[in-house]
């Protein structure tokens, strides 16, 4: 029987260069996005998780085997604490009953370089308080005073510390659910094309997310490494972040964290 694997953001960029190499080796991908996804659905409203996972369901049946979150926005606004986080673990969330009836059950998150620089920790709280509307005014204090840019990786880092600590929680290592995060450097999606339009931009960007192996990531490269993670041959790598930035972490950061 193929694996079954449920991919947020499956229409554009990693998500569906993920969905292309799953449905390459004969596995069945079942896609949630706004359009051109199995299953249509909003992830920045609890009404559209809900339906988000009354599709999976209807779709999936009583098992998945494996989980991966792309969907995500990058537009400074405070929509990114409702999809970048609610979104992404409020689907987890939902579906820990389903991973847990396979036999080998993963899942995958997008974090992002950016949660290791700086970012609004009253976001980055409220978000790991589960406290959706206290993360939205904060997002909306911070757009408002012209601060939106720390968002972005609070939100990115709240992802990362939630799945590191659900990792080894009571129903995930010990229901045999492997539970780790992938954060991507700078890659080469629709979402990042005005960056690379921008000449101002992409030196502060480059400034920001020095890539030195290989540069810019095709979207390609990613879905190699979270297509290795949820699938049976990941036995033991959980509460992990695994970090596909052609070196940009260790370049920013000291080289003697570990």
């Amino acid at each position: 029987m193929p694996r079954r694997t449920v991919i947020t953001g499956s229409a554009a960029g990693i998500g569906r260069a993920l969905a292309d190499q799953l449905r390459g080796r004969g596995e069945d991908v079942v896609g949630v996005d706004l359009r051109d996804a199995e299953v249509v659905a909003d992830l920045s409203t609890p009404e559209g998780r809900a339906a988000a996972v009354a599709g999976v369901r209807e779709l999936a049946g009583d098992r998945v085997d494996a989980l991966v979150t792309c969907a995500g926005v990058a537009e400074p606004s405070p929509l990114m604490v409702r999809i970048n986080y609610f979104g992404t673990v409020g689907l987890v969330t939902a579906l820990q009953p389903l991973l847990a009836a396979s036999s080998a059950p993963r899942v995958a998150v997008i974090g992002s370089i950016s949660g290791t620089m700086g970012n609004d920790d009253r976001v980055r709280q409220a978000c790991l308080d589960g406290d959706e509307e206290a993360g939205v005014t904060r997002a909306a204090e911070l757009t408002d005073s012209g601060r939106p840019h720390s968002i972005y990786p609070a939100t990115k880092a709240a992802v990362a510390e939630w799945a590191r600590r659900t990792s080894v929680s009571p129903g995930w290592a010990d229901a045999g659910i492997a539970l780790n995060v992938v954060a991507p450097g700078v890659v080469l999606t629709q979402m990042t094309t005005g960056l690379f339009e921008d000449p101002v931009m992409r030196e502060l960007m480059d400034a920001a997310v020095p890539m030195p192996l290989n540069g810019y990531a095709p979207p390609e490269a990613v879905a190699k490494v979270l297509a290795f993670l949820v699938s049976e041959d990941n036995t033991h790598v959980t509460g992990q972040v695994v970090y596909v930035d052609g070196g940009a972490e260790v370049s920013t950061r000291s080289a003697d964290l570990f």
